[in-house]
C-alpha cells in the first residue's frame, strides 16, 4: 500500500487489546473499532467471510449473530484462527470455528435465540486479508420469531447503540441495493450517533441481485443520501454458491468481472469490490487510531502513576516468610494504636467531613445528648407539687403542721436524685458503643489479615465490655454517694430562710434580668428548613434561624439583614416528628403550651434538618434557651392525674409550704445536676477511654501473641492475594503497553478527511439509472466502454472536488494525476 508505518498501528492495537482484555478493562480504554451494522440476511457475513477468504460464520434462518463478534484480521504468510477464551489453540479447520462460536454463543445466551452483549473474541491470521479489527453486531431485526423474546428489536438496538456510541468506533452501515435506501436501519442507526458522517461508511449488497433496468450508480456516486465518506459496492455470493460450497477466491474474480463488465458501474470498477474496501477500512481505521494514540497514552500513564506506589509495596513480597510476618505484626498494632488515639483525640490525618465519628462523637454525646437526657428526665411541674403536698401531709400526719417540714424536702430530693440512674446508664452505653465503632473502623487497616482483625476486634472490644461493668458501678456509686448525704450547707444552696421569699420576688427579677441579657446572648445560628409551609405559599423553605435565650428567629439569608419572624420562647416547648417515607429529612416541631398558635395559623412550626445528630444538636440548643421536650404521660397516668386533681385541693398555708420546697428542690437539683454534669465525663475517660488506650498501647500485642499461632495471624486473605496480582499484572500490562506506543513512528502519512457533501445538485436526483455529470475529467476516468460525456456540456454547479462524485475517503486529492491503474488483486 505504500504506507506500511501506518499499518504497523492496526497490530499494536490489537496486542493492546489482548493485553487488557486479559486484565478486563478492554471496555475502559475505548479502544478503535470497525463495527459492522445492518439488517437481517443485508450479508454482513459474507462481506465479512470474503475478507477473510474462509466459510467460518455461523448460518441459518432468523437471527444467527447473537453475541457480539470482535474479528481481528492479522496478514501473515500461514492461516489459522484462534479465540481469546481458547487461547494457545490454534484452528486451522474453519468450520471447527464456526462450531466453537455456535457453541460459545450457546454457553452465554442458550439456546432460546436470547443475545448477549458480552462479546466472542476472534483472531484470524491469513496472507490473504489485510490488517483489520471489525465487530459484527446481531442483525437488526422487526418481528420475534420463534422462541425469540418479545423485546428483541429493542434488545438489538440497545447493544448496536452501545457500540455506535463511542466516538472513537467507526460505523460499517451495510445495506442491501435491493431494498430501499431510504428505508435501511443501519444508515438510520449511523446518522442519530454520527450526523455529520465523520465515522460512517457505506456498504452497498447485492447489486447483482437488483432488478433488470435499475442500478445502484446514483447510491455509489454519492448522489443519494450522501456520506461524507461515501460508498462502496460488493457483490456477494449467493445462497446457490455458499450451499455449494464455492471458492470465495473464485467469488472474488466473479466480483471483480462484474465490476468490470457493468455498463453502470465498470467506469468506477477500481473503486468498488471487497479488496477496495478491505484497503479502505485499513487506512480510515489507522488513521483514527493514530488520531485517538496521544490521548490513549495519557490514559494509560495516569493509571500508571496511580499503581506505582502499590505495585512497589508488592513487589519482592513473600507471603510465607516468618520474619515478615513478625515484622508486619508489629507495624499492623502500631498502625491500629495510633489510628484509634487520633480518631479519639481528634488529631487523624484523615479528616471525615461527612459525619462525626470518634472523640467528637463522644464530645456531642457528654455536652449535648447526656444533659438533654437530664432534661428528659424531669417530672411534670404539677405532679411535682402534688407529691410535695403528699409528703407534707403524711409527714405531720393527724396533726396540722405549723412550719415547714424539712423531711419531706428530703425524700423529694432523693426521688428526684434516683431518677438519675437511667441518664447516666445510658451515657455510659452511647460511649460504649461509639468506642466499639471506633475500634471497628480503625481495623478496617487489617482487612487483609481477617484472622488478625477478627482477634484484635475481638481482644479490644472484650475488654471494653470488661470495663463496662466497672464504669457503670462507678457510675452509679456518684448516684450513691448523692443520696448518701443531702448537704443543705453549700455555698449554692439558697436555704429555707431564703426559699419563701425567692417564692415571690425572685422569679421577677430573674425574668427581668434574663430578658435583658437574652437582647445580646445568641445561642446557636444555623440554617433549618420550615417543613410545615402549604404548598399554595411556596411549599418548605430553608432559612438562616437565630437562637436567642429570649426568641428565635429566622432571616432569608445568613447576612441577617431581611428578618422573617421573631418567635418569643415564652410557653413552648418541642417534639418529634415521625420522618415520612417521602422525605430524607429528620424533623421536630415546636408547639405551644397553651394551645396557641405558633407561626402565621400553625399550631406547630415544624423544623427539618439534614441528619438525626442536628436535630439532636438543635433540641440540646433550645433546651438551654429553656424550651424542653414534651413530656410523654400515658393513658393510665393520665387519667390518674385527671382523678387526683379532681380531689385535690390546698390550702394557702399548704401551698405557700409546697412553694417553699419546690424552690429548695429545684436549687438542690440544680447543684446535683451540676455536679453530675461535671464528674460523668471525668469517670468515663478516666475508667473507659484513657484506660482502653492504655491497654491497646501496652498489652493488645501481648493478647495477641497469646491468642494462637502468630503467622495464622498473618495469613492474608483470598481478596488481598488475588489485588495484589491483580496489581501487579496490571502494573506490567501498563507499563508494557506504553513501552510499545513509545515505539511508533509519528512520520507516517495519513489521508485527509474527505470535505462535507454537497446537497445542492440532490433534487433531481432518481432512484433509476442516470448519466454522471460531465467534468473536465471524466474522459481520463472512463473505461472502454462507458459513454462519453456531450461534447461542450457545462460543468455542474458546486461540483465536490477534483474527483467529482467518486470522491472517496481512500483517494488523496492528487489522485487525478495518478494513470489509470488495474483493480487491485487479493493482497499475498
Amino acid at each position: 500500500m505504500g504506507n506500511r508505518g501506518m499499518e504497523e498501528l492496526i497490530p499494536l492495537v490489537n496486542k493492546l487489546q489482548d493485553a487488557f482484555s486479559s486484565i478486563g478493562q478492554a471496555c475502559n480504554l475505548d479502544l478503535p473499532q470497525i463495527a459492522v451494522v445492518g439488517g437481517q440476511s443485508a450479508g454482513k457475513s459474507s462481506v465479512l467471510e470474503n475478507f477473510v477468504g474462509r466459510d467460518f460464520l455461523p448460518r441459518g434462518s432468523g437471527i444467527v449473530t447473537r453475541r457480539p463478534l470482535v474479528l481481528q484480521l492479522i496478514n501473515s504468510s500461514a492461516e489459522w484462527a484462534e479465540f481469546l477464551h481458547c487461547k494457545g489453540k490454534k484452528f486451522t479447520d474453519f468450520d471447527e470455528v464456526r462450531q466453537e462460536i455456535e457453541g460459545e454463543t450457546d454457553r452465554v445466551t442458550g439456546a432460546n435465540k436470547g443475545i448477549s452483549p458480552i462479546p466472542i473474541n476472534l483472531r484470524v491470521y491469513s496472507p490473504n486479508v489485510l490488517n483489520l479489527t471489525l465487530i459484527d453486531l446481531p442483525g437488526i431485526t422487526k418481528v420475534p420469531v420463534g422462541d425469540q423474546p418479545a423485546d428483541i428489536e429493542q434488545q438489538i438496538r440497545d447493544m448496536i447503540m452501545q457500540f455506535i456510541t463511542r466516538e472513537s468506533c467507526l460505523i460499517l452501515a451495510v445495506t442491501p441495493a435491493n431494498t430501499d435506501l431510504a428505508n435501511s436501519d443501519a444508515l438510520k442507526l449511523a446518522k442519530d450517533v454520527d450526523p455529520q458522517g465523520l465515522r460512517t461508511i457505506g456498504v452497498i449488497t447485492k447489486l447483482d441481485l437488483m432488478d433488470e433496468g435499475t442500478d445502484a450508480r446514483d447510491v455509489l456516486e454519492n448522489k443519494l443520501l450522501p456520506l461524507r465518506r461515501g460508498y462502496i459496492g460488493v457483490v456477494n455470493r449467493s445462497q446457490k454458491d455458499i450451499d455449494g460450497r464455492k471458492d470465495i477466491k473464485a467469488a472474488l474474480e466473479a466480483e471483480r468481472k462484474f465490476f468490470l463488465s457493468h455498463p453502470a458501474y465498470r467506469h468506477m470498477a477500481e473503486k468498488m469490490g471487497t479488496p477496495r474496501l478491505q484497503k479502505i477500512l485499513n487506512q480510515q481505521l489507522t488513521n483514527h487510531i493514530r488520531d485517538t494514540l496521544p490521548a490513549f497514552r495519557s490514559k494509560l500513564q495516569s493509571q500508571l502513576l496511580a499503581l506505582d506506589k502499590e505495585a512497589e509495596e508488592y513487589r519482592g513480597y513473600r507471603p510465607d516468610d516468618p520474619s515478615r510476618k513478625t515484622k508486619q505484626l508489629l507495624q499492623m498494632v502500631q498502625q491500629f494504636s495510633v489510628d484509634f488515639e487520633k480518631r479519639i483525640e481528634g488529631s487523624g490525618d484523615q479528616v471525615d467531613t461527612v459525619e462525626l465519628s470518634g472523640g467528637a462523637k463522644i464530645n456531642r454525646i457528654f455536652h449535648e445528648r447526656f444533659p438533654f437526657e437530664l432534661v428528659k428526665m424531669e417530672c411534670d411541674e404539677k405532679e411535682m407539687r402534688r407529691e410535695i403536698s403528699y409528703a407534707i401531709k403524711n409527714i405531720h400526719g393527724i396533726r396540722t403542721g405549723l412550719f415547714t417540714p424539712d423531711m419531706a424536702f428530703e425524700a423529694i430530693v432523693k426521688k428526684q436524685v434516683i431518677k438519675l440512674k437511667e441518664p447516666c446508664v445510658k451515657c455510659v452505653d452511647m460511649v460504649i458503643q461509639e468506642l466499639i465503632n471506633t475500634v471497628r473502623q480503625c481495623s478496617n487497616k487489617l482487612e487483609c489479615f481477617p484472622r488478625l482483625r477478627e482477634e484484635t476486634e475481638r481482644i479490644v472490644t472484650s475488654h471494653i465490655r470488661d470495663r463496662e461493668s466497672r464504669a457503670k458501678d462507678q457510675v452509679l456509686l456518684l448516684i450513691d454517694i448523692q443520696l448518701s448525704y443531702i448537704n443543705t450547707n453549700h455555698e449554692d444552696f439558697i436555704g429555707f430562710a431564703n426559699a419563701q421569699q425567692r417564692s415571690s420576688q425572685t422569679n421577677k427579677s430573674q425574668s427581668s434580668a434574663g430578658n435583658q441579657v437574652s437582647i445580646c446572648h445568641v445561642i446557636r445560628k444555623g440554617w433549618l428548613t420550615i417543613n410545615n409551609i402549604s404548598i399554595m405559599k411556596g411549599g418548605a423553605k430553608e432559612y438562616w434561624f437565630v437562637l436567642t435565650a429570649e426568641s428565635l428567629s429566622w432571616f432569608k439569608d445568613d447576612e441577617e439583614k431581611e428578618k422573617k419572624y421573631m418567635l418569643p420562647l415564652d410557653n413552648l416547648k418541642v417534639r418529634d416528628v415521625e420522618k415520612s417515607f417521602m422525605s430524607s429529612k429528620h424533623i421536630f416541631c415546636i408547639f405551644n403550651t397553651e394551645s396557641r398558635n405558633v407561626y402565621k395559623d400553625n399550631r406547630t412550626l415544624e423544623l427539618a434538618c439534614d441528619s438525626q445528630d442536628d436535630v439532636d444538636s438543635w433540641k440540646s440548643s433550645l433546651l438551654r434557651a429553656g424550651v424542653y421536650p414534651e413530656k410523654t404521660i400515658t393513658d393510665s397516668a393520665a387519667g390518674s392525674e385527671c382523678h387526683h386533681t379532681d380531689n385535690f385541693s390546698m390550702d394557702p398555708q399548704l401551698e405557700r409550704k409546697v412553694e417553699t420546697i419546690r424552690n429548695l428542690v429545684d436549687s438542690y437539683m440544680a447543684i446535683v445536676n451540676k455536679c453530675i454534669r461535671d464528674l460523668m465525663p471525668k469517670t468515663i475517660m478516666h475508667l473507659m477511654i484513657n484506660n482502653v488506650k492504655d491497654f491497646i498501647n501496652a498489652e493488645l500485642l501481648a493478647q495477641l501473641y497469646s491468642a494462637g499461632d502468630q503467622n495464622a495471624l498473618m495469613d492474608e486473605s483470598q481478596e488481598q492475594a488475588l489485588r495484589r496480582d491483580e496489581v501487579l499484572r496490571t502494573h506490567q500490562a501498563l507499563k508494557e503497553a506504553l513501552a510499545i506506543i513509545g515505539d511508533i513512528s509519528t512520520s507516517t502519512i495519513t489521508v485527509p478527511l474527505p470535505p462535507p457533501v454537497d446537497t445542492s445538485w440532490m433534487g433531481g436526483s432518481t432512484g433509476g439509472r442516470r448519466s454522471p455529470p460531465p467534468s473536465p475529467t471524466a474522459p481520463r476516468r472512463m473505461s472502454s466502454g462507458q459513454r462519453p460525456a456531450p461534447r461542450g456540456a457545462p460543468p455542474p454547479p458546486n461540483r465536490p472536488g477534483p474527483l467529482g462524485p467518486f470522491n472517496n475517503s481512500a483517494d488523496s486529492p492528487q489522485a487525478p494525476s495518478r494513470p489509470n491503474r488495474a483493480p487491485p488483486s487479493i493482497p499475498r
